[in-house]
């Protein structure tokens, strides 16, 4: 194991986050160790899109944030021996021979970013009624306001008011940005 275990008198007595380094590709099997325990965790996820190799269709996959880590909350005194040996678990990340709490203000904005999919927003963040711009494709140019996101896609609904008509369209989100 990665962390030597110092003594007692030596670690956070506090309920503190820390990094949790898992064995390759088990993200989910320590997460859901840990959660057994009565731990708190946080595994954060992000969308990525990806090519399909052969027609280059774009497609989505689900992905670890920060592969190879999640985070946990407990109180190393009495539990950094448990999570250590926790399968799926190779060490809490350290600096010396005492592992490195997490400021609960880092958790807390990782977890503000996290949207109703439970997958963490990455990027610039719309609001309705934001005012933005599409940059790209038949609308360039075009100013309007942000509706919503089109769930399960990288589509967003923007609203566009004329003088006359009052309509809306989807775009890719990669194509627009805020206004003042």
């Amino acid at each position: 194991m990665g962390v030597r275990i110092v003594s007692a008198s030596q670690l956070d007595k506090e309920l503190r986050w820390y990094v949790i380094r898992v064995c390759p590709k088990q993200e989910e099997r320590a997460n859901a160790n840990l959660l057994a325990w009565g731990l708190e965790t946080f595994n954060p996820k992000a969308k990525e899109q990806r090519l399909h190799p052969f027609t280059e269709e774009p497609f989505y996959v689900t992905k670890p944030l920060f592969p190879g880590y999640i985070f946990a909350r407990f109180n190393a005194e009495e539990l950094l021996g448990k999570v250590c040996y926790t399968r799926g678990v190779q060490t809490v990340v350290s600096f010396g021979e005492r592992p490195t709490p997490v400021d609960d203000d880092v958790i807390n904005l990782l977890q503000l970013n996290v949207g109703e999919d439970g997958l963490i927003r990455i990027g610039e963040g719309f609001r309705q009624g934001d005012k933005v711009k599409i940059h790209g494709g038949a609308f360039n140019s075009l100013v309007g306001i942000f509706k919503r996101e089109v769930k399960d896609t990288e589509r967003v609904v923007i609203l566009f008011e004329t003088l006359r008509y009052q309509g809306q369209v989807e775009v890719e989100r990669r194509l627009i940005e805020k206004v003042s």
